[in-house]
């Protein structure tokens, strides 16, 4: 049996989504929000990065404007106890099924809480990794919810106590 390519695995996910959607792939790899805002002519922040974070053995997904901090406090607060950290190159890899630099909020190898943060709501289209360095895809905030069946929290700013 053939295995997938991390790009094709994104593309059958999203095609159940909406059938127009389709990953852009460039020549050269985007491996951060800034080349892939300079590749687009996009503001940064229209550039949704997808960081894993662990605490112990739980992991969860924050899916980030370019342009914002992830808030150590709503990293703890969507993990749990225990000290919170950013995965290994590995454990991304592991959980993820995708190469630090090309991590897609979508089509995981592993089911793990996915946190979008509000502040990509503020673009009409954002555009997330699509598997490989090379690529991204155009997405709207519903839709990235919708692909991801995600919590919406404000992840630059400290959760509030009760």
């Amino acid at each position: 049996m053939q295995e997938t390519s991390p790009l094709e695995r994104v593309r059958a996910f999203v095609k159940r989504y909406d059938p127009q959607l389709e990953p852009i792939v460039y020549e050269q790899p985007l491996p951060t929000s800034e080349a892939a805002a300079a590749a687009l002519g996009s503001e940064v922040g229209q550039i949704a990065k997808s960081i894993l974070f662990r605490s112990g053995d739980q992991f969860a997904l924050f899916v980030a404007a370019g342009d914002v901090k992830i808030h150590p406090k709503q990293v703890k607060a969507a993990l749990g106890s225990g000290k919170a950290k950013m995965a290994s190159m590995e454990e991304v890899e592991k959980v993820t099924g995708y190469r630090v630099g090309a991590v897609c909020p979508f089509a995981l190898e592993q089911e793990v809480p996915v946190i979008v943060d509000t502040s990509l709501r503020r673009f009409p289209v954002v555009y997330t990794a699509a598997g490989i360095a090379e690529s991204l895809l155009p997405v709207t905030y519903e839709a990235l919810l919708a692909m991801t069946n995600a919590v919406e929290v404000d992840v630059a700013q400290a959760p509030q106590a009760p």
